[in-house]
């Protein structure tokens, strides 16, 4: 099939690159312009537009797909379909007209439960037993469109962001690959939403990244697993005027109890509402995440030190 992908992140990598094993043509990969990131601002291009360059694929990264002239040229490439993963432009009616056999939408859960942009951090923090992987036919609105492929995963309690995020993507790669093969030969069959149990994933916003110990150990850890490795959840910690903030990228659960937000051992044990968590890996500003055992051989936090 003639295939148009359209995605940025590494989460869209592996889509992708199945893409091109199964043998379609891709005719054009659209992403993001590259962008100022890292510590010295450099310009870097999306991971998409990385692997696709390394493959010999024709990019293009408009800014905008409102325009008339984007979208003749869109519909000049005469696609089969089109395939979006994690792209980061919404897509006017006519782009969504264009492919003969419309947009395929790789989404990270389970819809209609968290449509919108951040699905895996947002069923990790809510608590949820499980996610998974939708292959939705976009329309108009968002993530609203009829779902034709999904599969499940459960969520552990120690399941991180990160590691939801791969096993994700790695899902969306295989399960895009056997819709493809079902819309070539024509039986591919896609069922509405219900109506009830939508829920949205509102963007991460980094204020939400400070961790409010009052809350129980379980909801703590929820809340460090769902936002690592980025933004990553964090305290302030450290003797006034000392103090800095450190995050916690990895914990666990510990039953001990004290007064919350305070340091009950020299282990770096920090009381919940309930129980208390064990950070295992942590990362201070301006450094890489390490280990607790390796952090502590360089910082000393007392216990009965407090934290917030």
């Amino acid at each position: 099939m003639r295939v148009i992908f359209m995605g940025t992140p590494g989460f869209s990598v592996p889509p992708l690159a199945e893409i091109l094993s199964q043998g379609h043509e891709v005719v054009a990969v659209y992403t993001q312009p590259p962008r100022p990131a890292g510590r010295g601002m450099g310009v870097r291009k999306s991971a998409v537009q990385s692997f696709a360059e390394s493959h010999g694929l024709t990019v293009r990264h408009p800014a905008s797909l409102k325009t008339e002239a984007e979208q003749a040229e869109f519909a000049a490439l005469r696609p089969d379909v089109a395939i979006v993963v994690a792209y980061g432009l919404l897509l006017p009616q006519a782009i969504l007209d264009a492919p003969v056999q419309g947009c395929l939408n790789i989404h990270a859960s389970l819809l209609p439960r968290w449509r919108g942009a951040a699905p895996i951090q947002r069923a990790i923090m809510a608590g949820d037993p499980e996610t998974g992987v939708s292959i939705m036919r976009m329309e108009a609105g968002l993530d609203t469109g009829p779902v034709c492929l999904s599969e499940r995963v459960p969520i552990e309690a120690s399941t991180t962001a990160s590691e939801l995020h791969d096993t994700l993507s790695a899902m969306g790669a295989s399960l895009i690959g056997k819709a493809l093969t079902m819309l070539s030969e024509g039986s591919l069959h896609c069922t509405p939403q219900p109506e009830a149990g939508v829920t949205y994933a509102r963007k991460i916003d980094k204020a939400e990244a400070h961790l409010n110990l009052e809350l129980p150990a379980d909801q703590v850890l929820r809340h460090i697993n769902g936002l690592s490795p980025s933004p990553g959840a964090w305290v302030i910690i450290g003797p006034q005027g000392a103090a800095f903030r450190l995050k916690l990228l990895k914990a666990e659960i510990s039953p001990e109890s004290g007064v919350p937000a305070t340091v009950l051992d020299d282990r770096l044990l920090l009381a919940c509402g309930t129980q208390a968590i064990r950070p295992l890996v942590v990362q201070r500003e301006g450094k890489g995440p390490m280990a607790l055992a390796d952090f502590l051989r360089g910082t000393s936090i007392q216990p009965g030190s407090m934290v917030r």
